[in-house]
């Protein structure tokens, strides 16, 4: 076995203490070689430099800039730091031992070093404040108003469509549906903790902070997709807290918004198919304390509060305060705060678009069941929650455990399924 010759000095011991320390950085060398090819995903749907709206773009054309020139300051210095280090570094035993000359600073390059950065910070902030204040500048008269209320862990959507402010024409989870090609006026809230509302591709990022509205506006150039995320940790199921912005053609989003105004059906008493028996059962449960379903519990049908203990007697306390209003369920394409997809990944499901729940047909191929039954047997086990509260606070957070049966998921699913 060759092994290479000891330099003058050198001992074993000295080759065995560098082999240690390189071994020692390995781990930081691998992650930050991991850190660095995560960054370079093809399919990243968050991707802040893939703008396709207005305002990204707004964000794009500022922050390119400034990466270029953090890029040639990151090498001037560095550079000049290596360049120091390895031409003044010592050279033998004597050098350790020695004083460098001293010498007086370099005026020149002190007053260098000093003026071309505060150059550099003065060009960055001009742009930058002209940014800020375009992306702030107030929408046009025919922007859509959307009222975005963040809550732990859904964003819940409010639509003016007649634009008298009061944000109540369409009540809406999870799913962002939006016309393309036209701005959104986004007033931005929240019902408990701060949160922080982003779509990468269509805006930058908004607080949503109890008690204050803030303003905002988006716009899609085409139809599609856009995902986001609540940027700002909010409790438990933060990470999980997801955003769908769904851009339709303007005709394709009359419809849809057409069809989110009607109420849902109310079956007969004596009708006894599955999905009049769903709705029987959802009514006569803990369902109906929490979510809202347009024209079947928005009226005070409990004459007392001991006919049925636990139900909130109280109307108002049921328009989706404390979760999503479910009217129009199977016209979304998410649930569970966008965790979870509610029609299966295949491409003919795909292919229907927010319009999949237009047919039974659709309904009964796209479904994801699995997820959904899964979700009504057991949600705290799907998604981190706080559905028993804690000392201190009475207010649960999220869907409880129902202990529901088979037969009951069952029944839940079948009249789910018709709200379209």
């Amino acid at each position: 076995m060759n092994h290479r010759e000891l330099e003058p000095g050198e001992s074993m011991g000295d080759t065995r203490s560098v082999m240690r320390r390189w071994l020692r950085r390995a781990p930081i060398l691998a992650g930050t070689l991991t850190l660095a090819l995560a960054g370079c995903a093809k399919n990243a749907p968050q991707d802040t430099f893939k703008a396709e709206g207005p305002q990204a773009r707004d964000i794009k054309h500022l922050i390119l800039p400034v990466f270029g020139i953090a890029g040639v300051v990151f090498v001037a210095i560095l550079g000049g730091c290596l360049f120091v280090a390895l031409r003044f570094r010592a050279k033998d035993e004597a050098d350790y031992d020695d004083m460098p000359k001293q010498i007086h600073g370099n005026i020149t390059l002190e007053l260098g070093w000093t003026i071309v950065p505060a150059l550099i910070l003065t060009f960055v902030a001009v742009f930058t404040v002209v940014g800020v204040f375009k992306l702030n500048e107030d929408p046009p008269d025919n922007a859509l108003p959307v009222k975005v209320v963040g809550q732990q862990w859904w964003w819940e959507y409010h639509y003016d469509l007649n634009k008298d402010g009061k944000f109540d024409d369409v009540v809406t989870a999870n799913d962002l549906v939006i016309p393309a090609g036209r701005q959104v006026a986004l007033t931005i809230t929240s019902r408990d903790v701060i949160h922080s509302f982003w779509v990468p591709r269509l805006n930058g990022k908004r607080d949503a902070v109890p008690n204050r509205t803030s303003p905002w506006k988006l716009q899609a150039d085409h139809p599609g997709e856009y995902v986001g995320q609540c940027t700002e940790y909010c409790g438990l199921s933060h990470a999980q807290m997801r955003i769908k912005a769904i851009a339709l053609t303007p005709s394709a989003f009359d419809a849809w918004a057409k069809n989110q105004q009607k109420k849902a059906q109310v079956y007969d008493t004596d009708d006894q198919s599955l999905a009049a028996q769903g709705q029987r059962f959802f009514k006569g449960q803990l369902c109906s304390s929490c979510h809202l379903i347009n024209g079947v519990d928005d009226k005070n049908f409990l004459t007392t509060a001991g006919e049925n203990p636990g139900m909130i007697k109280d109307p108002k306390l049921q328009v989706s305060r404390h979760a999503p209003n479910l009217t129009h369920l199977m016209s979304r394409t998410t649930f569970a705060g966008a965790k979870f997809d509610l029609r299966k990944d295949t491409a003919e499901c795909r292919a229907l678009g927010v319009t999949w729940a237009d047919t039974d047909d659709g309904v009964s191929k796209c479904l994801n069941r699995a997820d959904l039954e899964a979700w009504l047997r057991n949600a705290p086990s799907q998604k981190a929650m706080m559905a028993d509260g804690f000392p201190g606070r009475s207010n649960r957070r999220g869907m409880p455990n129902l202990h529901l049966t088979e037969d009951q998921i069952d029944l839940l699913v079948s009249y789910l399924s018709t709200l379209k």
